[in-house]
């Protein structure tokens, strides 16, 4: 490898060195393609389209209900490689389709040289506006499935992690009857390890009992700041690990930290903050507060800036979990690649929708399974 393409690959994975060694492994064996040169021939190209996310079922949290969730694809074409991303807006991010297309529609990528300015690229599309996290984390991850497919290599390979640490998943049940949630139980039960399961309106001992009644597998909660009065909450919560209950997200609106905090301090669970952090610039007030933070690329940009968030949140003492919304295959691929880091993982977008575009991570006994093909790993269906 000549010095330029060396320190090129050193400067988009972070590692060089550990990228090097586990290059030159695989090609040994003759298992990997070679680096893909820069040759500079095109410039990238970048397009999108609207597309409506259908749900299996009603999903219902602590502040609203809905059956679809609106999602643009994106995609990025270089030298005869297309790169795949993705915006799902669930109504709380407070963007829209047309939102997503007008920031798209600001992203000038032909005045980069190549898709390995990895920084310089991000930088420039997060200077375009103060918001618009899910339109700009769309083109992070087409741009990251692009850059690991011109080098030859997955992304959780590029950055140095062991895909078999990948996490079990957590399988997510809404807020609803007991007998839709018995339904829900019954369907998921058999398939995975742990559930995460919504709370955070009047029905929540009823809900756990009744999920009970057909499993005793653990349960992640999220009250979606659901919860008002902290004692309560506290009180709550000290049920819930009597009933197999091993952590807690968001119990209290976000800002109310110090509630949180009091919360975090007496709790027998660890607490997550989740609506509370968006970006890496919300983490250093959480510490203390929280237990950990629930990164999902829809809020915090997208890959890069997860990655820097996961090694902040580990340094500062704060555990990993790993998020997502309603999305197809194509988002949560690029989430799992992230995930041998968290401690938690609730990764099950994909399986919520009915009409998926892609095949990526997949779920073997409750287990994230990594895609080990370059880039995100993605197969179109």
């Amino acid at each position: 490898m000549k010095r330029r393409d060396f320190l090129k690959t050193a400067a988009v994975t972070g590692a060089g060195a550990a990228l090097l060694g586990a290059a030159g492994a695989c090609e040994a064996r003759g298992a990997a393609p070679k680096p893909y040169r820069v040759g500079g021939r095109e410039r990238m190209k970048l397009s999108w389209e609207p597309y409506e996310l259908q749900l299996r079922h009603t999903f219902t949290v602590a502040s609203y209900s809905r059956t679809t969730t609106p999602d643009v694809q994106v995609e990025i074409r270089y030298d005869g490689f297309t790169g795949h991303g993705e915006a799902s807006m669930p109504q709380y991010l407070g963007q829209t389709v047309e939102s997503v297309c007008a920031f798209l529609q600001k992203v000038d990528l032909s005045q980069f040289a190549d898709p390995f300015q990895l920084e310089d690229i991000l930088a420039y599309v997060d200077s375009l506006s103060p918001g618009d996290t899910a339109a700009k984390a769309a083109v992070d991850i087409a741009l990251h499935d692009l850059v690991g497919q011109l080098l030859g290599q997955p992304w959780w390979r590029l950055w140095g992690l062991d895909a078999s640490k990948a996490p079990d998943t957590t399988f997510t049940i809404g807020i609803d009857t007991p007998d839709v949630v018995r339904e829900k139980t019954r369907e998921c039960a058999a398939d995975f390890n742990i559930l995460k399961v919504k709370v955070g309106l009047d029905n929540d001992y009823e809900m756990i009992r009744t999920i009970r009644e057909i499993t005793d597998l653990p349960i992640a909660v999220d009250a979606n700041q659901g919860w008002t009065d902290r004692q309560k909450a506290l009180d709550e919560i000290c049920w819930l690990k009597e009933q197999g209950v091993v952590m807690v997200e968001q119990p209290m609106p976000k800002e109310r930290l110090d509630d949180n905090a009091w919360i975090t301090e007496r709790s027998p669970l660890p607490v997550f903050a989740d609506e509370a952090v968006q970006r890496l610039s919300d983490v250093p007030a959480l510490v203390g507060a929280y237990t950990g933070i629930n990164i999902k690329l829809m809020k915090c940009t997208g890959m890069r800036e997860a990655w820097k968030m996961a090694n902040y949140a580990r340094a500062a003492g704060l555990r990993v979990m790993l998020g997502c919304m309603t999305e197809t295959s194509c988002a949560v691929t690029a989430a799992a690649h992230l995930s041998p880091l968290a401690d938690f993982a609730d990764l099950d977008g994909n399986l919520l929708i009915s009409n998926d575009r892609f095949r990526g991570v997949t779920v073997s006994g409750g287990h994230l399974i990594l895609p080990d093909a370059p880039g995100l790993g993605l197969t179109r269906l």
